[in-house]
């Protein structure tokens, strides 16, 4: 799609820009987008190499009398109960975090797309029995069905860390395709339409060729943007069943297990509980901040 530009006294300019051109135009004008990528790029690094931003071992349990140690110095966030650097927790726990919310949302966005666009695009008995089925998970709130799935299937004793890791992402993305598969449902049968589309159905396309060509590239858009918002909230769904001790447990690092940890004792210290719970708010209100920027850049209607 190119729009095309006039000057104020009516005549043309000569130059046309597509609608991705100028969104990204646009986009980049956003300081909530550079702030969010800032952070997003920021929260990467600790996932994957925290040992550039940290020499403290997250797991090393130090003596008594280092226990609850204030922010110095030599613990820039201070310590927990255990006598473990806060600041080194913080960081490796953004691993487990952003990876079951990358791998969720991969999962998601691919079922969901997969069963939506079928549903869109084919309609009839398809489009019936998906969006039953879609309806019926969809009825389901996604951490009530979380922590009944992880309650039904407790960690053992000898898990694995990317055992557990999988499972949480297997009980989110049981109940977080619904949504995906309701919006791109609703993309197809908006592109369905359009001139293009009865132009290759015309010329002896296949139904699977007009899908992959015509309807996927023009209807990935909306559900691209509402993956990255659903992202930020897989990583508070990771969290809170951490949280709750039906998620990922020690000796794995993550933000909801060290903000469970010390709430029992904030009125003797406060910074395991605070610093644990200000990386997690901003992971969630980085990936949320960049959705919105995007989702008002390359959406039409609201220009």
């Amino acid at each position: 799609m190119l729009v095309r530009q006039d000057t104020p006294e009516g005549g043309d300019v000569g130059e046309s820009r597509s609608l991705l051109s100028d969104g990204w135009r646009q986009l980049r004008r956003n300081w909530i987008f550079w702030a969010s990528l800032v952070l997003i790029t920021a929260f990467i690094l600790m996932a994957v190499f925290p040992s550039l931003l940290t020499s403290q071992d997250p797991g090393a349990s130090g003596a008594l009398k280092d226990s609850h140690l204030p922010p110095s110095s030599e613990h820039l966030f201070g310590t927990n109960l255990q006598g473990r650097d806060v600041l080194a927790r913080c960081i490796y726990g953004a691993r487990a975090s952003i990876l079951v919310g990358v791998l969720t949302t991969l999962a998601t966005l691919t079922v969901g797309s997969v069963i939506g666009i079928l549903a869109g695009y084919f309609g009839g008995i398809f489009d019936t029995i998906f969006m039953r089925v879609t309806d019926i998970f969809f009825a389901i709130p996604l951490l009530l069905g979380g922590i009944l799935f992880m309650s039904t299937f407790p960690n053992e004793v000898d898990s694995g860390y990317f055992a557990v890791v999988l499972k949480v992402v297997i009980a989110l993305s049981i109940l977080g395709w619904p949504s995906v598969a309701r919006l791109m449902r609703g993309s197809a049968l908006q592109v369905k339409p359009n001139d293009y589309v009865q132009a290759a159905r015309a010329l002896g396309a296949s139904p699977w060729r007009i899908i992959r060509s015509h309807i996927l590239p023009n209807a990935m858009a909306p559900v691209i943007v509402v993956s990255m918002i659903n992202l930020g909230a897989y990583i508070a769904a990771e969290a809170t069943l951490s949280f709750l001790g039906i998620g990922l447990a020690e000796p794995a690092v993550s933000w909801g297990i060290d903000i469970s940890g010390s709430l029992d004792y904030i009125r003797v210290a406060w910074w395991p509980l605070v610093f644990p719970s200000l990386f997690l708010s901003l992971a969630v209100l980085a990936f949320i901040m960049l959705g919105d920027a995007v989702r008002d850049a390359f959406d039409p209607r609201s220009r």
